[in-house]
């Protein structure tokens, strides 16, 4: 059995400006999975990096509000809600609420950080 606390995964700050804590990642953990699995926080008022993954991604917001910018298109996000981003899309992530937003973030294959890059 694997089970991870999320209050004990170091928070570290991605390539794209969120701050993350990876849950799963089968490059870092002995586990057989094929993606990755992390938790992604916004401060209200701040914006992730417009930026790009090699893998395709997943996300579902637990809490707060925003906008998503995948490509040429925008939508609001709020709990409850997936988004999947496809392999190579430019991407950014804004909250505009007044808690901060979270989001789970599901990487297929798993994040790495050579597969980001930054495009501002």
């Amino acid at each position: 059995m694997f089970v991870r606390d999320y209050r004990r995964c170091r928070e570290i700050t991605a390539g794209d400006g969120t701050r993350l804590r990876e849950l799963f990642n089968p490059l870092k953990d002995d586990i057989e999975l094929d993606y990755s699995f992390a938790i992604a926080r916004l401060a209200p008022g701040e914006a992730s990096i417009l930026h790009r993954l090699k893998s395709s991604e997943i996300y579902y917001v637990l809490v707060g509000e925003g906008e998503i910018h995948i490509g040429g298109d925008q939508a609001e996000i709020r709990p409850g809600q997936t988004i999947y981003v496809p392999p190579n899309a430019a991407q950014r992530v804004k909250n505009t609420g007044d808690v901060d937003l979270a989001f789970i973030c599901i990487v297929n294959p798993a994040w790495k950080t050579e597969d980001e890059e930054i495009l501002e």
